[in-house]
């Protein structure tokens, strides 16, 4: 045992019965932990000592002792996948084919989410704007990029709006445009769905130069101190947006 241990035979008298009763366990415990490359918990940690040294501990002991001699294992946590897909059936074709230029209000709008991020943490915007004058018909901000914020930011657009019938509605193609709930109220109000092609982002200039503006003079020409003032200086930024801030149509 001392052999295995590479202890002395002082050392496994004077600890047996003395200072700590726990220590020659602890001793083929740290042994079966060190060779997992400290991976192992409890549990394979009892296999392990039934496997090298032919002993069987109870796992509460184990898990004790593990525990008073602060022998903590390492897991590599996966990062989450996002869980929601795009449903396939419901991707749309491009209707508007880059023509940005419309003459008429409320008969193109183009939606998209970008985020807003502080210091690792992360707050995502939710934007309509109308093709026709490139004001935002609507927006939410909300902690979680879902299918509800999509959905919140349409019926507000709705709301504010008399008559949609023939309007056509452009985004890309992520899982909260393709989602049965987006797709139905759509549908209801008689609005056209249409998608810019994967990966071309180009498909939406519009809206990819509006994110462009909005971080730029918001996030990099301020100096932010927290996550909410962030929120604060976005909302004010999109009111002078619609009333004040210029804007060019070729685009």
């Amino acid at each position: 045992m001392c052999a295995v241990l590479e202890i002395s035979k002082r050392t496994y008298y004077k600890y047996k019965n003395k200072d700590d009763p726990d220590y020659i366990d602890y001793l083929m415990i740290k042994n079966v932990f060190d060779k997992s490359k400290g991976t192992y918990g409890y549990r394979r940690i009892t296999e392990g000592l039934k496997i090298e040294y032919g002993v069987i501990f109870n796992h509460k002991k184990v898990f004790r002792i593990m525990k008073k001699y602060y022998l903590v294992p390492k897991y590599h946590k996966k990062k989450k996948k996002n869980g929601f897909r795009r449903i396939e059936e419901n991707v749309k074709p491009n209707l508007i084919k880059r023509n940005f230029n419309i003459n008429e209000k409320n008969k193109v709008w183009t939606t998209d989410i970008t985020y807003l991020s502080y210091k690792e943490k992360k707050l995502y915007l939710s934007t309509i704007l109308d093709l026709y004058d490139r004001k935002i018909v609507s927006y939410k901000i909300s902690k979680f990029n879902n299918v509800k914020l999509v959905i919140d930011t349409l019926n507000d657009a709705l709301s504010q709006t008399k008559n949609v019938s023939g309007l056509i509605i452009h985004s890309d193609q992520g899982f909260q445009y393709t989602s049965y709930e987006y797709k139905a109220i759509c549908e209801s109000n008689n609005i056209q769905i249409s998608m810019s092609r994967k990966g071309t982002p180009i498909d939406d200039a519009p809206m990819e130069s509006f994110r462009s503006i909005l971080k730029k003079e918001t996030l990099y020409n301020n100096n932010i101190s927290s996550l909410q003032e962030y929120q604060q200086l976005v909302e004010d930024w999109l009111l002078f947006y619609n009333t004040t801030r210029l804007k060019s149509k070729k685009r």
